[in-house]
């Protein structure tokens, strides 16, 4: 039995949840999203809370269960407060700032890379106290949509993944680059 799909998700004040066949939508402070529920799981919503409930107990079904109630969850907690990630830029020369709705990177390629910002995505960029070198530049992306939060940071640390000899390059904030040995003197 799924324990995940079993949990009611509790509706805050000042989020609007309707749901209708097949999708659920949700309004709050930061935006409106939606969710497309798959044909043999059912949304209901009953005393300020969202039910999500199966037809039969058939592994795929049992499985959309969880991951329904999960992506709904999910849905209600990005209106309400939102998601983000941070990224460290770490290298000598590499910057990032933005310039419109693009976020212009120089991570020691010939050319400048101009990444397009996503709809509904916000990035910031600031330049931190805290150094895991001497030069890190933070890029904090934020958004109501756990999904695209997370894609957008993903392509952004794609562009310059970190080096494993020096460490250089675009990172998670939390990630942890364990730095191999270099060559060895004579």
């Amino acid at each position: 039995m799924s324990r995940v799909g079993k949990k009611p998700i509790p509706v805050p004040s000042g989020v609007k949840v309707m749901v209708t066949e097949g999708h659920v939508r949700v309004e709050g402070p930061k935006g409106k999203l939606e969710v497309t529920v798959p044909a043999p799981i059912r949304v209901e919503l009953k005393d300020g809370t969202v039910l999500a409930h199966r037809d039969n107990d058939e592994k795929n079904v049992r499985a959309l269960h969880g991951l329904t109630r999960s992506l709904v969850a999910n849905a209600v907690n990005g209106v309400t407060n939102g998601f983000r990630k941070e990224l460290d830029i770490v290298g000598i020369g590499y910057r990032a700032e933005m310039r419109g709705k693009f976020l212009n990177l120089s991570l020691g390629f010939s050319h400048p890379i101009e990444f397009p910002v996503p709809t509904e995505i916000t990035i910031k960029v600031e330049k931190l106290p805290r150094t895991i070198q001497n030069y890190v530049t933070s890029v904090v992306v934020s958004g109501a949509d756990r999904a695209r939060v997370g894609q957008t940071a993903a392509d952004i640390r794609s562009l310059r993944p970190p080096d494993a000899y020096r460490g250089k390059g675009v990172r998670y904030s939390t990630e942890v680059i364990k730095l191999k040995v270099g060559k060895k003197g004579a």
